[in-house]
């Protein structure tokens, strides 16, 4: 019998006496309390996010991608996300979440629109499965949303291990839960995944990435956190991996003023690098093809309160992330500067103002790894 396969029994084991008794203590509950409280419940959700674009490098698109040519469209409006969520209790244990973007309309949809579309079980406060297609746990950015992110966007390093199967929105199952060591909060998740995307009909090959995350609760008062990431798996029957830490916290300097950091560090094999190259043009071990980035995220946050205007916030992220540090390295540097306007509270309302600037170690022309500053205006709206 293989490992993995062991592996996959070993877990459904180890689950079955917790669900048992979960189960029991669910029926316990249902018989000894009348709460009055009826399901299934509703909560419906949405985020339109619309931007204006304007590229000030030379002869590349608002895209970031170069043409030498010279014909070049260097400024536009662009509808980034349009979702519509649902997360629906159906009981006090179980819930089902489905989120969509139909921004993902406007161009070729194979692959995307569909992105939340799993269930979630809750035993207790030290385990809760969940099987579909949602955002595993493996760093800073993949438990928050995008839209209350200190930034434009997600980090480079993000998407590329999202391609990889270790972030963004992959098919799988997950378990997660807390549990005090010592003194210290400890959360933790562990996933299975097929690895290659979301909306897949199928996993594409046998192989599956096995991924884990420990939060450490270090300071409650500064909220300051350590997260530990890490993954192994086999995909095309190669071996691939992935590690990473993370590190956040909050103070506040005044009843107005507060300061933010955020640093996250990863590694990991590029095999959607590796089995995008000709055969004949790679080594022959996917290991000499790994990525590694860094990034920090510093952000001061000034409490307003005046009419409509809740918050104005000032943030500057800086990344070095390098797709193949090992074989044809070239390193990506990005500064994004950024100023925000907060209207309403929890980000209902926000205008975002500032610039992507994109340096290359070297340029590759008419492709998107070409030095670029991109100036952008975001408008957000949530509920």
């Amino acid at each position: 019998m293989n490992k993995p396969l062991l592996i996959r029994i070993a877990f459904v084991f180890f689950l079955i006496p917790l669900f048992t008794n979960a189960q029991t203590a669910e029926t316990q509950k249902a018989v000894d309390s009348e709460d009055g409280v009826k399901y299934p419940q509703f909560q419906f959700k949405g985020l339109f996010q619309a931007r204006y674009l304007e590229s000030f490098g030379d002869n590349v698109d608002v895209m970031g991608v170069h043409h030498s040519t010279g014909d070049v469209t260097q400024s536009s409006f662009d509808i980034k996300r349009m979702r519509v969520g649902l997360n629906t209790k159906l009981s006090e244990a179980t819930e089902v979440v489905i989120l969509v973007n139909l921004a993902d309309f406007k161009s070729d949809t194979k692959g995307k629109v569909l992105e939340n579309a799993y269930a979630k079980y809750t035993f207790n406060k030290y385990i809760a499965v969940l099987g579909g297609q949602f955002r595993p746990a493996f760093g800073i950015e993949e438990l928050v949303p995008v839209d209350i992110i200190k930034s434009f966007d997600f980090s480079n390093q993000y998407y590329e291990f999202g391609k990889n199967g270790w972030t963004s929105f992959q098919i799988g199952a997950s378990a997660t839960g807390n549990f005090d060591l010592g003194k210290i909060p400890v959360n933790y998740s562990v996933s299975v995944l097929n690895g290659n995307g979301k909306n897949q009909e199928k996993d594409n090959d046998n192989g599956k990435q096995y991924s884990s995350r420990l939060v450490f609760e270090l300071s409650k008062k500064h909220k300051i956190n350590l997260g530990l990431n890490g993954g192994i798996g086999k995909y095309s029957k190669e071996k691939v991996f992935a590690f990473g830490a993370d590190v956040t916290s909050d103070f506040r300097l005044t009843d107005r003023f507060t300061f933010d950091l955020q640093i996250e560090y990863k590694r990991g094999t590029n095999h959607n690098l590796y089995f995008s190259l000709p055969v004949d043009t790679r080594t022959a071990d996917v290991a000499d093809y790994q990525m590694r980035g860094i990034y920090f995220l510093p952000n001061v946050r000034y409490q307003i309160d005046y009419k409509k205007l809740t918050s104005l916030e000032v943030s500057c992220r800086y990344e070095r992330f390098d797709p193949s540090f090992k074989i044809d390295s070239n390193v990506r540097q990005t500064y994004t500067p950024m100023i925000s306007l907060e209207f309403g509270k929890n980000y209902t309302g926000r205008i975002e103002m500032g610039f992507e600037i994109d340096r290359f170690d070297r340029n590759i022309p008419d492709t998107s790894t070409y030095n670029d500053n991109l100036f952008l205006i975001q408008f957000q709206c949530r509920l």
